[in-house]
């Protein structure tokens, strides 16, 4: 640092100090801009590992409502449990980082965060039309028939059989457009919240564009 000698010989000073302007650790934005472009890089490779756990899970459940198995069925959805959980993780932990003052960037944590919400909106409800599709409409459901008894004469007596009365029929009907108002609510929940992702995403790819430009 330049110093200058003070009249007569005595003591020195910063000439920052004189000017009354104190030092001070500047931040080198290319370095921000790097680290910023590389947790967004990272946030798109957890919103790949989101796809490709939906891609799955879908094709497993296909495969189930096909052939059955339902251990299968089970295991896989616990593996696509444990997935999102970890992606979740991931995220929060990149929120936090953009957060912190060597980035203050509360503007993309914000943007990961409503992205996360949307996710979680997302799953919930992909999980609930897999429920209701495996549960089938009213109408529809197999009866069990544990209860009934064999008789080696009769044959099968089964206590199912009621009479098909209109107070039944209107039953039945108002549970099945019960189930269909569930099941149509939760598909276009669903895609609600796969166009605010969308939208979401372009904002991601426009900031990685600026912070590839910087």
């Amino acid at each position: 640092m330049d110093m200058e000698p003070a009249e007569g010989g005595g003591e020195v000073k910063p000439l920052e100090e004189e000017n009354g302007v104190e030092p001070m650790d500047t931040v080198d934005d290319a370095s921000r801009s790097a680290k910023a472009l590389d947790l967004l890089r990272r946030f798109l490779a957890v919103q790949r590992r989101r796809a490709e756990a939906y891609t799955k899970l879908r094709r497993g459940f296909s495969d189930y409502m096909s052939n059955g198995g339902e251990e299968a069925y089970q295991k896989l959805c616990r593996e696509i449990t444990q997935e999102f959980n970890d992606c979740s993780k991931e995220v929060i932990e990149l929120e936090s980082m953009f957060l912190m003052p060597d980035l203050c960037r509360a503007d993309l944590a914000n943007l990961l965060k409503a992205v996360q919400a949307q996710e979680k909106q997302k799953l919930h409800l992909s999980i609930k039309i897999q429920v209701l599709k495996k549960s089938c409409r009213p109408s529809e459901r197999l009866v069990m028939h544990d209860s009934c008894r064999f008789d080696n004469v009769k044959g099968h007596q089964c206590v199912h059989v009621q009479e098909i009365t209109e107070a039944a029929g209107t039953e039945d009907a108002e549970a099945d457009a019960e189930y269909d108002n569930a099941l149509k609510e939760a598909i276009c929940g669903v895609q609600e919240a796969v166009t605010c992702i969308n939208e979401y995403m372009e904002e991601v790819r426009y900031e990685i564009e600026e912070l590839q430009s910087e």
